[in-house]
């Protein structure tokens, strides 16, 4: 009767890791160049970039799609609602965002993980 619980525990444990290596890259909370946080989270089969501090908090302002380092889609200038198409890169706690009209003019910002 032992065995089995121990077993089942063991199982359990291999699930939560298995779980928690399934996690993108993107996902989690992100400073912002402007000093902000904010939080890349699943959403769908995208990932959603919401503010959590400053100004705009609670404002959704990106939907990214990708996985491993490399994310792209749309990313919203909090400041005056304009959309614009973007990317996010991803290499350790950095993440490199980028903002372009037409794939011509372009604005990147780097965030670091919190």
């Amino acid at each position: 009767m032992i065995k089995i619980p121990r077993l089942m525990l063991a199982a359990a444990v291999s699930l939560i890791a298995v779980t928690a290596q399934a996690a993108e890259a993107i996902e989690g909370n992100w400073k912002t160049a402007s000093g902000e946080t904010a939080q890349i989270a699943k959403c769908g089969s995208a990932y959603c970039v919401t503010l959590k501090t400053g100004k705009h908090a609670g404002k959704k302002i990106g939907t990214l799609s990708g996985k491993g380092a490399e994310y792209t889609g749309e990313i919203t200038d909090p400041a005056n609602d304009k959309t614009y198409s973007g990317s996010g890169s991803v290499s350790g706690d950095s993440l490199k965002m980028r903002g372009c009209v037409m794939k011509v003019l372009c604005k990147t910002q780097n965030w670091s993980r919190l």
